[in-house]
């Protein structure tokens, strides 16, 4: 080991111990020279390379201070949290390093773009980017049928405000739901249907009725992953849905938040089975590169792209160029696919052993849904448990757990149903969690 690299052992073992705490000062240079006969090169070295790594930082005239970072974070925890309540990504598989050398090139390629207004459609270099990802995912689209939005939360809300060219004004939403679309119906005060959406999917001859009778605008879906539930439909459940959309003149907001952790290759998107431009198809990049970088896609039939742009342009005029910039390189660069390979790996991974540990639990007071991929698992209470009650007992000890109450419109919640979530949880925490969410269950039956 040469001595620089010692130096930085050093320095990063008294900062796990507590000794240096974030916002003080590290040892002078002097001093690191006595305690490791160096010289003063040898120090500055490796004090720079630490200052890369983002872990300190370096003041004229007065020395090195820490950064808070994942080493100082684990003196501030005392009781390590099982969460299987977070929708976020897992911190430590998320490329930090990467995607900020894509923003530095970003800033030097794009620096005249950042200060003045841009296409509200979006930077065109990225939208010719993603045209051509998407094809990976057997979506075929225009170059003037994608917007960039400020996540795609920013394109549900328009499209919920929006008219739509079938000149009805409903929406329809399964239940339970992603949240988002709840808040959306809400705040615009919109009027919205719920049909349940179980471990068999939806009722065909329900969704008709509700097509049939209930003025419906679009039908707000998830195909597959489903957030709260996991769950995902066949090709040809979505083939049968697409059939009764065109029958009764209904769009599909169809939401692929997580396509990118697909392991069936057979399994494709709505859009790619529609034959009648009446998918609405979304696409994120939060849920697998970095949740605040707030870029997302929206392939749009050509009918809406007037009526979009004239939403989107008043909503935030363009979205920022710099977190454009830095995914078209990001995308470009081959990174994004090799980070996508990693994160199905490891969550497909995760789910295989969730599933395979629930497999070989019996247990009749709860019923599981574990898929083959993805974030989120569910599991069911089947004696007369309340969840809330389940998780508010959890949560006092340390295994923290989602009901599902806000993914239902109002009065039509389930209170049995509870999410699982993966995304931050190690297979060790997930055999503890599941096991103590299993004794909870079995000392508190009614």
């Amino acid at each position: 080991m040469t001595k620089y690299e010692a130096i930085i052992n050093y320095i990063k073992s008294e900062i796990s111990k507590g000794t240096i705490k974030p916002g003080k000062k590290l040892p002078s240079i002097r001093k690191i020279c006595v305690q490791f006969q160096c010289s003063k090169v040898t120090v500055v070295k490796a004090y720079d390379l630490l200052e890369k790594e983002h872990m300190v930082y370096c003041m004229p005239k007065s020395g090195h201070y820490l950064i808070k970072n994942h080493l100082t974070s684990s003196n501030d925890i005392i009781t390590k949290k099982i969460d299987f309540s977070t929708a976020a990504p897992d911190s430590s598989i998320l490329p930090y390093e990467e995607f900020q050398h894509c923003i530095n090139c970003a800033m030097n390629l794009y620096k005249e773009n950042l200060f003045s207004n841009n296409n509200t459609q979006g930077f065109e270099n990225l939208i010719l980017a993603i045209v051509k990802q998407l094809q990976n995912y057997q979506v075929f689209a225009k170059k003037q049928c994608v917007f960039i939005t400020t996540g795609s939360q920013q394109a549900i809300n328009i499209l919920t405000k929006m008219d739509f060219p079938n000149n009805q004004k409903n929406v329809l939403v399964e239940q339970p739901t992603y949240h988002g679309i709840i808040q959306s119906i809400v705040l615009n005060n919109i009027t919205a249907f719920g049909i349940k959406r179980d471990f068999n999917g939806i009722n065909l001859d329900e969704l008709e009725k509700n097509f049939k009778y209930n003025n419906i605008k679009f039908f707000y879906i998830i195909p597959r992953f489903h957030n709260p539930t996991g769950f995902s439909y066949s090709n040809e459940e979505k083939k049968q849905i697409l059939n009764l959309c065109e029958k009764y003149n209904v769009y599909i907001i169809e939401d692929d938040y997580l396509a990118d952790l697909e392991i069936n290759k057979k399994s494709d998107p709505m859009y790619a089975l529609d034959s009648s431009s009446r998918v609405i198809y979304l696409k994120s990049y939060s849920k697998i590169l970095l949740p605040g970088l707030r870029v997302s896609a929206v392939v749009l039939p050509e009918l809406l792209l007037d009526t979009f742009k004239k939403y989107k342009i008043w909503d935030d005029l363009n979205t920022p160029i710099l977190s454009q910039g830095a995914l078209e390189i990001y995308i470009r660069s081959g990174l994004f696919d090799s980070h996508k390979e990693k994160l199905k790996s490891v969550y497909s991974k995760r789910m295989k052993y969730l599933k395979e540990l629930t497999k070989n639990l019996s247990n009749s007071n709860v019923k599981w849904y574990i898929p083959d991929s993805g974030f989120f698992a569910n599991f069911e209470i089947t004696n007369d448990m309340n969840i809330k009650y389940l998780i508010k007992n959890l949560y006092s000890k340390n295994v923290l757990l989602r009901d599902t109450e806000d993914s239902f419109l109002k009065n039509c919640s389930n209170n049995k149903l509870a999410r699982l979530s993966i995304s931050n949880v190690t297979d060790a925490e997930i055999k503890k969690g599941i096991s103590m969410i299993l004794d909870e269950i079995n000392a508190n039956i009614i």
